[in-house]
């Protein structure tokens, strides 16, 4: 449905295929009690939770795990006036399990940073919102 604002909403399954297709998002958190965003690369776990690779005494892993975090992630076309975003939100977590480490070796994201002692954070997503810019705006 678009709105006349020019905004479509966008449903769970269609927001799931475009994260799926974005690079890098942004993880929004608390860090000392203020707002903070950094810019990951990421993937999307069958599951439909976000999964990010970082360094295991890095200050974002202190910050979000066991906590729930936001997560953005976006495609615009500033020609067009058009574009998507999607946001997840969920519990942040270290991934423990070793099984599920060794998978994430095999198949989870690669950090774009050398690490030291790297870790795979989990985003669940037990929220899942989106839409679409059609471009259908006027001039400002």
């Amino acid at each position: 449905m678009i709105h006349s604002d020019g905004f479509r909403a966008l449903d769970r399954q269609e927001c799931l295929r475009l994260l799926g297709k974005a690079p890098v998002g942004r993880v929004v958190y608390t860090r000392h009690a203020l707002p903070a965003v950094l810019p990951v690369n990421f993937t999307l776990d069958p599951d439909g939770s976000v999964v990010l690779c970082t360094s295991a005494d890095s200050d974002l892993v202190r910050a979000v795990d066991g906590v729930v975090v936001a997560f953005e992630a976006d495609d615009v076309h500033t020609g067009r006036r058009s574009g998507w975003s999607v946001v997840v939100t969920g519990r942040a977590a270290v991934v423990t399990d070793p099984a599920e480490r060794e998978r994430l070796q095999r198949t989870g994201p690669r950090s774009w940073m050398p690490l030291r002692r790297g870790v795979f954070v989990r985003i669940g997503s037990e929220m899942v919102t989106g839409r679409e810019l059609t471009g259908a705006g006027g001039r400002p």
